[in-house]
């Protein structure tokens, strides 16, 4: 799948996503899985979960370009996947009727809301009982005092850190 020029994407960096995939390889089965990725600019996220055997995602991105070029795609590949073309933000607010397995959120690194994710994804149960949240974020945030954290990694320029929804 080739993305549309000019996007305002910054796409995880193959590096990243391959180290992200090695440690959910070893913690989570991909069957099934109900995944929610956030700020998921053209849906690189979304596509490998539901290559991997993922049996439904929401993709939620605010760039109309970007939301476009997924549904279409998804269409394409024939994939379990919704897109909502929506402030992340706002969407997290609502209501939450359903929960997810997986969330992933990968936010622009300089976005100062981005320390936010973490309780807004906690504070409405967007979650299932044991489901984990994945924040791909720059050297300069640490999450490691929030309730819910787990670990992080850190890929080149790219960290990654890991929440579950019931912390032992």
């Amino acid at each position: 799948m080739v993305a549309p020029k000019n996007i305002p994407t910054r796409p995880t960096t193959d590096f990243a996503k391959e180290g992200l995939f090695n440690i959910l390889e070893n913690r989570i089965s991909f069957e099934d899985l109900r995944i929610l990725d956030l700020f998921s600019g053209t849906g690189n996220i979304s596509f490998e979960f539901s290559s991997r055997g993922a049996s439904f995602g929401l993709s939620v991105e605010q760039n109309r370009v970007c939301a476009g070029y997924q549904a279409k795609t998804a269409r394409d590949l024939s994939a379990n996947l919704k897109v909502a073309k929506q402030n992340v933000f706002k969407f997290l607010l609502k209501e939450n009727l359903d929960s997810f397995d997986l969330i992933f959120a990968d936010p622009p690194y300089q976005s100062p809301e981005l320390v936010k994710l973490p309780a807004l994804v906690f504070s409405n149960n967007w979650l299932t009982s044991g489901g984990w949240f994945i924040l791909e974020h720059g050297r300069e945030h640490s999450f490691e005092n929030e309730e819910h954290f787990q670990f992080s990694r850190k890929f080149g320029h790219v960290n990654f850190t890991f929440f579950n929804a019931d912390p032992e």
